[in-house]
């Protein structure tokens, strides 16, 4: 587009000039032009974003990587939920069979589940997009990293005890107390606090027991040496006390009669004598008790219940015939 010139008359030369522009008007002129251009660039972005709801590309990118990041975190926190219901599972097992098969201590899920203090240690996420979610993904993974750890650690502990145990597992109270055969009896007080049967008042049961007609026979559930015999009008009873070593002991109460005697060795299988109904009980049945560390412990967890009768009858008459 071609520039107007400007003219002037001048009336000493009688003749028309051109006028010049002085530099600071043409650098005003440009700082007025400059402005304008911003103003109407601004002017249409706010048209075209707030008036037509339309998102300016560079938005629209980042809205989308923004969403695709999400999902990626999702999909993270779907795969933390598969790793912690496999430590939960692994934690379940150490307790209740790996720690408890070798005496150790059930730990605690307070101490498997702690998470890390300070109120603050993950306040640098309050600021960000999606804080809510990136601070549960952070949590999670710092509370599975310590469950790790703590898992780790019990299983170099129980490594470490079953490298040097030795015979510790025959001596590990793992056998039932009597035959399993179906119907031979059925557990009629559990470990735990119940209402005493004589008394009648709340007490702590150190044991279980099976309830059945006397005469049944009773096999030791593990090697060891017996450390006492009692015939007692009440309490226990006619009972026997085994020392299995590693800190465990097992108590068989209420029994008919008593075919062991103190300092006898024992064997896993080992006939103790036939059950009956002797001291402070209302009924026939066998009262047995683990004791680890002087402490009664929950038989249940040691008992393997699976096996069936031939293999019990097999496992005792191999022990019995190398004892005669």
């Amino acid at each position: 587009m071609p520039k107007f010139k400007k003219y002037i008359f001048n009336s000493d030369t009688l003749s028309y000039e051109m006028i010049e522009k002085s530099p600071r008007r043409r650098f005003l002129k440009s700082i007025f032009l400059f402005l304008a251009s911003v103003g109407a660039a601004v002017f249409y972005v706010w048209i075209y974003t707030s008036v037509l709801g339309h998102e300016l590309p560079k938005t629209v990118i980042l809205k989308k990587t923004n969403a695709k990041w999400c999902s990626k975190v999702e999909m993270m926190n779907r795969q933390l939920d598969m790793y912690d219901e496999a430590l939960s599972a692994f934690a379940m097992r150490d307790n209740v069979i790996y720690r408890s098969v070798f005496g150790m201590y059930e730990i605690p899920d307070e101490v498997r589940n702690a998470g890390f203090g300070g109120v603050n240690r993950y306040s640098y996420l309050d600021l960000a997009d999606h804080s809510g979610l990136l601070k549960k993904t952070v949590v999670r993974l710092d509370v599975l990293t310590k469950k790790t750890y703590v898992q780790s650690k019990s299983f170099d502990e129980v490594a470490a005890i079953a490298k040097h145990s030795g015979d510790m597992v025959l001596r590990i109270p793992a056998l039932s107390p009597i035959c399993p055969a179906a119907g031979t009896y059925h557990i009629s007080s559990s470990f735990g606090y119940r209402t005493d049967p004589v008394y009648g008042r709340t007490a702590f049961h150190e044991g279980l027991d099976f309830a059945m007609p006397p005469g049944n026979s009773v096999y030791a559930t593990a090697d060891g040496v017996v450390e006492k015999v009692r015939h007692e009008f009440f309490g226990y009873g006619n009972s026997v006390l085994v020392d299995h070593g590693f800190g465990y002991k097992t108590r068989y109460a209420h029994m008919k009669t008593i075919s062991v005697h103190e300092g006898m060795t024992v064997r896993r299988g080992t006939f103790l004598g036939l059950s009956g109904n002797s001291g402070k009980s209302t009924g026939p049945h066998l009262h047995y008790e683990v004791i680890y560390k002087g402490r009664p412990v929950n038989p249940i967890n040691y008992l393997d219940l699976s096996m069936d009768t031939g293999e019990y009858m097999a496992l005792v008459g191999n022990v019995q015939s190398g004892e005669s």
